[in-house]
Formats: C-alpha cells, sequence, structure tokens
C-alpha cells in the first residue's frame, strides 16, 4: 500500500489526496509530495513551480486559470481554513461546467489536485491562511482567464455563513461569466 490515499471525487480526474501523518509528542511530519508516492498511485504529473499565497478571512481568489500554457495544481492549506473549488472547463467532458469543492485546513492536511481544464479558486475562513501550490507548468500573465466567482450559471455553493465581505482583486471584481466563455473558443477539450 502507497504512502498516500488518493479520493476520486465526482468529477474525473479531479482528485482528493491524503498524505500519511507521523505524529507524536513532538509535532508532525509529513512528505507533502514524493514523485515516486505519486506515480505509484497512478499520477504522473510533473510539477515545475511552486507558488504560495498569505490571506485574510474573506479573501476569495479565482476563478483562474491559463489558456495556454495549462496549469494542473496539487493545492493545500499549510496555515487555517479554506474551502477550495475547481470548475471543468474541458469542452466534452460529461461534467463540463460543474465544480467540486473540498475543505483544505491545516489540521487535516488534505491536497486537491486539480488538473488542466480546471478553473481554480479558494475562500480563506480562517483569520488568516496560507495556502500552497505545486503546478504543472509556469505561470504565463499573458495567458491569463477566469469566470467570476459568483456565476449562477456554475452555481458554486460557497460557505459564507460568518464572511461579512468577500474580498476580491480588482481583476476578479471583472471577470467574465461562464456564458462569455462559453461564446469564445474553448481552448480546453475532453
Amino acid at each position: 500500500m502507497g504512502k498516500i490515499k488518493v479520493i476520486p471525487t465526482t468529477i474525473k480526474d479531479l482528485y482528493i489526496i491524503e498524505p500519511q501523518v507521523f505524529g507524536d509528542a513532538r509535532g508532525y511530519f509529513i512528505e507533502s509530495y514524493s514523485e515516486a508516492d505519486f506515480a505509484e498511485a497512478g499520477l504522473t504529473m510533473k510539477f515545475v513551480q511552486d507558488n504560495e499565497s498569505r490571506s485574510k478571512r474573506g479573501v476569495l481568489r479565482g476563478l483562474h486559470f491559463q489558456t495556454q500554457h495549462t496549469q494542473g495544481k496539487l493545492v493545500r492549506a499549510v496555515e487555517g481554513k479554506v474551502y477550495d473549488v475547481a470548475v471543468d472547463l474541458r469542452e466534452g467532458s460529461p461534467t463540463f461546467g460543474k465544480w467540486e469543492g473540498v475543505l483544505l485546513t491545516a489540521e487535516n492536511k488534505r491536497q486537491f489536485y486539480v488538473p488542466e481544464g480546471f478553473a481554480h479558486g479558494f475562500l480563506v475562513l480562517s483569520e488568516y491562511a496560507t495556502f500552497q501550490y505545486k503546478c504543472t507548468d509556469y505561470y504565463a500573465p499573458e495567458y491569463d482567464g477566469g469566470i467570476r466567482w459568483n456565476d449562477p450559471d456554475i452555481g458554486v455553493e460557497w460557505p459564507l455563513e460568518g464572511i461579512e465581505e468577500v474580498l476580491l482583486s480588482e481583476k476578479d471584481q471583472k471577470q467574465p461569466m461562464f456564458a462569455e466563455f462559453i461564446a469564445k473558443e474553448n481552448p480546453f477539450k475532453y
């Protein structure tokens, strides 16, 4: 048996990953990524860039993607608590336009693998959260894309209880609706 547990979601190719946690009176140790363990579990993606962000309660980052140099992301909260969301943008997928959400916390140590062809975003639920991303391609700002976080056609059920204000970047306030994305040539195929 491998060192990680891979939990399929309702959307093909989207996974929750639980690493093995070794804890004692001193604290804990986890191997957050091992190419060999991932390969043993059937996950053969290659990562080229690590990113980290720190955000306060109510910050919502997303829903983001790159139209070229598409990125798969392995994400986790190393401090605090976030609600992480992926939306299937792959034309021809039986789950096109559907979303999946997962609670990622420093305590549960879960990771979420969001493959290429998905929009990704998260909402910070704790006072602060430090969030890490492993990416399968480099950030290419000239190919930035996004969809409005609260688009009713997608219908993400963000856990907004207790959030006084959703804090968005200027860019995220202006993201197009899902219908506008559909009207353009979709760069993602299933």
